[in-house]
């Protein structure tokens, strides 16, 4: 009889775990990220898509009648790349759009020292649902450090295209990995 409890106990917490193991292979299934490793540097671009997400501009140049683009650019130092403004002249927000709505967008950054961080998620009919920022993006302490990494994120329900922005004409936000889930 005891040996039989005992039994029914075990099957029941090896029940419990596979079903656990199971939901979670279903939650992590749905996360998604792009690193930009496989983007060419230095080559700017109006629009670059990957995995159902579509990098550009948040809207044309205003000072100039430039085809408003994208580029690449290498962290320094490591054989890192991030998406950038290519718009030298001009603070123009990079809008990434979903080909579905997500629920949460987390971003890995570095810039400019002049730059402050601000990354803004928005709804199918472009009202904000959040943001996250910072003032100045972290700097290195000794020339001879690489520009550090920081990260911003975002929730909400419906996210359907979030922006990034924070350089000062002439600086630059890259960022280096968004990282996204239903």
């Amino acid at each position: 009889m005891i040996e039989t409890h005992k039994f029914v106990i075990i099957r029941y917490c090896l029940s419990s775990i596979a079903i656990a193991f199971t939901l979670n292979g279903f939650v992590g299934a749905q996360d998604s990220s792009i690193d930009f490793e496989s983007a060419p540097i230095g080559k700017p671009m109006p629009i670059w898509s990957d995995q159902g997400v579509s990098f550009g501009l948040a809207h044309l140049p205003k000072k100039s009648k430039a085809v408003g683009r994208i580029s690449f650019f290498p962290h320094l130092g490591t054989n890192r790349k991030g998406i950038v403004n290519a718009m030298a002249n001009e603070a123009i927000p990079v809008r990434a759009t979903f080909e579905k709505p997500v629920k949460r967008v987390q971003l890995v950054l570095w810039g400019s020292t002049t730059s402050s961080a601000l990354l803004e998620a928005f709804d199918v009919d472009g009202n904000r649902i959040a943001q996250d920022g910072i003032e100045h993006v972290p700097v290195r302490k000794k020339p001879e450090e690489h520009v550090p990494f920081f990260e911003l994120a975002v929730k909400g329900d419906g996210i359907a295209y979030i922006e990034i922005t924070g350089a000062q004409p002439g600086g630059f936000v890259a960022v280096d990995e968004i990282r996204w889930s239903n």
